[in-house]
């Protein structure tokens, strides 16, 4: 093109006359006159490394992929808003509670064992995990659809998700290893039970409730102190597809589902519940408050909130991959419980973000605080906090203030011999039993399908016999039918039984 004709366009864009296409930049922001070919030593000469568009280009290509999650990989971002319903200060000073008052949220909903490419019909435990934006900072309100989960100390959790996850050798999810672990976890029963039902194979994201599994604890203006567990009920109803429906369902279908809706204007609503229990009705209770593979049954549901989504995400990658989410991320007048996993969350899912994302992962827009941030946390990589203070270090004179009582923790005593031992009140069945006499006589069916499906393709005949043991001690009828099913004689499920009993009288002495 010759220089005149060049000088003429120039000209023409300048009094637009014609529009201009957007210039393509390298990082640093300067122009790229070639983006289709690579800086050569002629024709049949080498590529030449000077050529800096080409090595930001592959370099950036090669680093695109940042660190999949151990587990949750698989995942759908939605942004929106809660709105406050009711006035419970005198539970909590938490400021996003006060009536009538507006957060915006993101929502990443997920599956919890399976890869980030993996077909979203699998059964599977579902996240459900919200990131309120509220005037004191974040508050991460990470949890699942189901209102438990499989073990109640985070010591086992590496050892579970070991077991859940394909083996090191073929790389396949084993049913042999995922009830080699299970049989020698009695307490999973509970999860066991709701999970291989069909909210394992929920129908939509827009049709599965929400839990925080873990009680919290709730501190109010006079630092009095309650404990407490909250809840999404979705104003869709709780849907899900049986585990022959899931098979046929098409690889995206719940993204597909809830972008779909979404984007139709139909936004998916749930209501925010809590839940209370004062330590006094500790002693009454025949299992652990904190034991997180427990629910607390016959206690009433407050609503307190609802929550809209009505917005899907501008960029994938940008919100729903890079999120943080972590339960440490609590606001003044909401804390953590003795609950053994919530304890072991607050350090992993924090840190795992930053192993992911980086020390500055809260610098990201979907993660980024919609107050300030002050403190004198600095450096690291992708810092972009824009410091400019001299001092970056407390006490000192010219320091922000640190001291308010509003925002102290609230004490608590603390009166035990430090040992490394099972809670008491295990209580390992019931509450299995429980849900599965409360399901239809359809869903008891499909429980029954999913479940012997699984369980018959494991070798260890001690194994099934094992597994079907706790099913018989959660609910006789449930564990005569998965004994059928998977072809246990129930002389041998009995036999299991005394046995376990006599190995674990605390069971029934609660």
């Amino acid at each position: 093109m010759s220089r005149f004709i060049i000088a003429a366009l120039a000209a023409s864009v300048s009094t637009g006359a014609i529009a201009a296409d957007p210039q393509f930049t390298r990082d640093n922001g300067a122009p790229i006159g070639e983006n289709r070919n690579s800086k050569t030593a002629g024709d049949h000469g080498p590529v030449l490394l000077e050529d800096s568009h080409l090595i930001e280009k592959l370099a950036r290509f090669d680093r695109e992929r940042i660190p999949e999650r151990v587990v949750h990989a698989r995942g759908t971002g939605a942004q929106g808003s809660f709105k406050a319903t009711a006035d419970i200060s005198g539970l909590t000073r938490a400021s996003l509670f006060a009536p009538g008052k507006e957060t915006p949220v993101f929502v990443r909903f997920s599956t919890v064992i399976h890869g980030l490419h993996s077909p979203e019909g699998m059964r599977d435990p579902h996240g459900f995990a919200t990131k309120f934006y509220t005037d004191e900072g974040n508050w991460d309100l990470v949890g699942n659809n189901l209102p438990i989960f499989f073990i109640r100390d985070a010591i086992q959790f590496p050892d579970m998700i070991h077991a859940l996850k394909p083996s090191p050798i073929t790389n396949k999810q084993d049913p042999n290893r995922v009830f080699d672990f299970f049989s020698a976890t009695p307490e999973a029963t509970n999860m066991i039970t709701h999970v291989w039902s069909n909210l394992g194979t929920p129908a939509s994201y827009r049709t599965m409730d929400g839990n925080g599994v873990h009680a919290f604890k709730l501190v109010n203006a006079e630092g009095q102190t309650i404990f407490a567990k909250f809840r999404w009920i979705s104003k869709q109803g709780v849907k899900n597809l049986s585990g022959d429906e899931a098979a046929k369902a098409p690889f995206n279908y719940l993204t597909d589902d809830l972008y779909g809706e979404i984007a139709k204007g139909n936004f998916p609503k749930w209501d925010l519940m809590v839940q209370t229990m004062k330590p006094e009705e500790f002693t009454d209770l025949n299992y652990n408050p904190f034991d997180d593979t427990k629910e607390w049954l016959g206690k009433p549901w407050t609503k307190i909130g609802e929550m809209t989504l009505d917005k899907i995400p501008p960029n994938f990658f940008e919100y729903t991959e890079q999120v943080a989410l972590a339960p440490s991320n609590m606001v003044p007048g909401i804390e953590a419980s003795p609950d053994r996993m919530l304890q072991g969350r607050l350090f992993s899912y924090a840190d795992t973000q930053r192993y992911r994302l980086g020390a500055n992962a809260q610098l990201l827009p979907v993660n980024k605080p919609r107050v300030a941030v002050v403190n004198n946390n600095q450096d690291g990589s992708l810092s972009s906090a824009g410091r400019n203070a001299e001092v970056n270090y407390f006490p000192a004179a010219t320091a922000p203030k640190a001291t308010a009582n509003q925002y102290r923790q609230s004490p608590y005593d603390v009166n035990a011999t430090v040992d490394a031992k099972p809670i008491s009140k295990t209580n390992s069945f019931e509450q299995a039993g429980i849900f599965y006499r409360g399901l239809s006589a359809d869903d008891k069916a499909h429980l029954i399908k999913n479940l012997t499906g699984d369980l018959s393709q494991v070798k260890s005949a001690r194994t099934r016999t094992i597994m079907v043991s706790y099913f018989y001690q959660a609910d006789a009828d449930y564990g005569t039918r998965v004994a059928k099913g998977v072809s246990v004689p129930m002389a041998d499920v009995m036999k299991a039984v005394a046995e376990y009993k006599a190995a674990n009288p605390q069971e029934y002495s609660n």
